[in-house]
């Protein structure tokens, strides 16, 4: 439990740092968040609740892709998260404020008193993430992805059906805003991503590499429980609406999901899920 000490409050042995006033300039990183985003910012991001904090905490110890910054938690809050704060190490702070002024610094009420600022700190490229996969793999892959709750879907579905990767093309959305990272439930911090370049020269890369590519359409040739197992399998899902262009349907395999003809489509958080499992039973991993 919290208690007094000479460096400030404290927490089982950990010091925290009281803030007071919602123009601190040393949390200047977590002002107005409503408002606006710190995804494309050096790589920096804005992690909410307990489970991703929880995510962060696992990601920064590993020495992986992502590290934290500094920690904002709303004071009734700290003694629930005692057991992750510990699982940071001591040069990353700990800020901690009263409801009213925690308001003051966000601008809005929901964040659930647990917020902290997270960095990207290894970015490699595509050559180097597919070269690390294992010799038998599941990706999957966006392509367009606009909507930020679909793609959250998309990195928590990923986890979920053991998917060893995930690649974005260019055009879609950063899984590192506010949004998509919550959603996912910070699955975005430990599936390992890629997002740049061009869908078919990304998709191109991984039939290089042995991948079967399955591309999802409501159109598609085979139905998704007919995929025939393959030791490296890639799931590639368009962006909400349009679906994925001619030029990536007419160069891969086609899959469809069997439903009612009176809907044109599922969303793409819905369609990965349904897909992935198929393809993780197919491949032995569920």
């Amino acid at each position: 439990m919290p208690s007094e000490g000479n460096e400030g409050v404290l927490l089982d042995g950990r010091a925290l740092i009281p803030v007071e006033d919602p123009a601190d300039p040393r949390i200047a990183a977590f002002r107005d968040i409503r408002e606006r985003d710190l995804t494309g910012r050096q790589g920096r991001f804005i992690a909410e609740g307990t489970v991703v904090l929880r995510m962060l905490a696992a990601a920064h110890k590993a020495g992986g892709a992502f590290a934290a910054e500094s920690i904002l938690i709303l004071k009734n809050r700290l003694a629930g998260v005692a057991d992750i704060l510990a699982d940071f190490p001591a040069e990353v702070p700990v800020y901690v404020a009263e409801a009213p002024v925690l308001d003051g610094i966000v601008g809005f009420h929901l964040h659930r008193g647990i917020l902290a600022l997270g960095r990207r700190v290894d970015r490699d490229g595509l050559e180097e993430m597919t070269a690390a996969l294992p010799a038998a793999s599941l990706v999957l892959v966006g392509c367009g992805i606009s909507n930020h709750d679909n793609l959250g879907a998309m990195f928590r579905n990923a986890a979920a059906f053991y998917a060893d990767a995930v690649l974005l093309d260019e055009t879609s959305c950063d899984p590192l805003y506010r949004k998509a990272l919550r959603v996912s439930v910070g699955s975005v911090l430990s599936v390992p991503y890629h997002r740049g370049g061009a869908a078919v020269e990304m998709l191109e890369r991984l039939s290089e590499a042995g991948f079967a590519i399955w591309s999802l359409s409501p159109n598609g040739e085979t139905e998704i429980r007919d995929i025939p197992r393959s030791e490296r399998m890639a799931l590639v899902i368009g962006t909400e609406g349009e679906g994925l262009p001619q030029s990536v349907l007419s160069r891969f395999h086609t899959a469809r999901i069997a439903q009612s003809p009176q809907l044109d489509s599922l969303n793409a958080g819905t369609a990965s899920g349904l897909a992935l499992y198929q393809m993780a039973g197919v491949m032995g991993r569920i």
